[in-house]
């Protein structure tokens, strides 16, 4: 969209009555934004318009509002930022078939055909270590086989599955609850560049808005409206993530979550979806399962479903499978691993250390480990 039709729109939708809907209805009614505002007040009228937001529209936005926009229209060419419409060819169908999808979106990166075929991971921001992980090893084996990844940049699983994609050398998307001029949390700055370089970030909302509590319902319809299916991998009772589990649901989407422990805060909820009929999870194959059928010969051609298995790891030696035994899933210091092996602190940071290279664990922070 070219500076001047960026501007007629902005200006259209920022006129007091003109939701997303009734902006939707005139552009199809009248053809184009700059049509609209030109409309005299009886061909408003005729097109359904009330007699004072008829009147609005004739006025169009004041000038506070108008200057307003001209500042937006000038970050948006600055940065580059791509703009797309409902009304454009390349706007994603999955997301323009639900009952509300947004007007205008704000892109930075680009949309794939691939990216038809998409699977939204969300959870809580304050997950676990293994939860973290785990939703890494699911989105990487999903990207590597072809599909595209979407999330929200949030941290804790958010991150971790932009992070699985990127490292299954796929594509991801990220949906922003802030405008895309701003990146929400601070700290994922680099992470956002790495999204921008292999997929797209994306948000409905105007330049400069922030990240406040009331946008990110709304965000989680496009998380939903992108995919195929939503995997919740950890979620509290209160969680975001559960409104983007029922908004799945009302868009006809698969719903899978991953079960974790019942004595966990981090996955009630995840749990909760269980209970309540989603899909239990346990690993990439098992969304592969429902989603493939949903999806084309063309698009099943795109994905790379003949990725082979990992090469078998040789079998340990005595000293470090007596190591790797006494670590879980959970995480565990140092101190306790050395008491459950009865090794020394030496024998203990050795084998750690090659199990570590070798990928069978990971370290946290505080001297921490979990298998893998």
């Amino acid at each position: 969209m070219d500076e001047a039709s960026l501007t007629s729109w902005l200006m259209l939708h920022a006129i007091d009555g003109v939701g997303d809907r009734t902006l939707v209805k005139l552009i199809q009614t009248f053809g184009s934004t700059d049509v609209v505002l030109a409309a005299t007040r009886d061909d408003l009228t005729g097109a359904g318009c009330g007699p004072e937001l008829a009147e609005s529209i004739r006025r169009g936005p004041d000038m506070k509002i108008r200057r307003q926009i001209d500042r937006q229209v000038k970050v948006i060419e600055r940065l580059k930022i791509q703009t797309l419409t409902l009304f454009d060819q390349s706007y994603p169908s999955r997301l323009k078939a639900i009952h509300d999808p947004p007007p205008l979106l704000y892109m930075s990166g680009a949309f794939s055909r691939q990216d038809d075929v998409a699977v939204a991971i969300v959870g809580g921001r304050r997950a676990t270590a293994s939860g973290r992980i785990l939703t890494e090893e699911i989105a990487k084996e999903l990207s590597e086989r072809g599909v595209t990844i979407i999330s929200g940049l949030a941290r804790g699983i958010d991150a971790a599955a932009h992070r699985g994609a990127l490292a299954g050398k796929g594509r991801t998307i990220a949906v922003l609850g802030c405008g895309i001029d701003r990146t929400y949390p601070s700290e994922h700055h680099e992470l956002r560049r790495s999204i921008e370089s292999h997929g797209a970030v994306i948000s409905e909302l105007p330049i400069g808005a922030a990240p406040h509590s009331h946008h990110f319902p709304r965000r989680n319809r496009i998380i939903s409206g992108l995919s195929l299916g939503v995997l919740v991998t950890e979620a509290t009772i209160n969680s975001g993530s559960l409104i983007t589990a029922k908004l799945a649901l009302e868009h006809g989407r698969e719903v899978f979550a991953v079960p974790g422990s019942i004595r966990e805060e981090a996955c009630r909820g995840s749990n909760r979806l269980i209970k309540e009929g989603a899909k239990l999870i346990e690993g990439a194959q098992d969304i592969l399962d429902e989603v493939l059928p949903q999806i084309d010969g063309r698009q099943r051609a795109m994905m790379r479903l003949d990725v082979p298995p990992p090469d078998a790891q040789p079998p340990l030696r005595r000293e470090d499978l007596l190591v790797y035994e006494a670590l879980s899933y959970e995480a565990q210091s140092v101190d306790v691993i050395i008491e459950g092996t009865g090794l020394s602190a030496a024998q203990v940071a050795a084998i750690l250390l090659s199990l570590e290279l070798n990928g069978r664990v990971r370290q946290l922070p505080g001297q921490q480990y979990i298998r893998l």
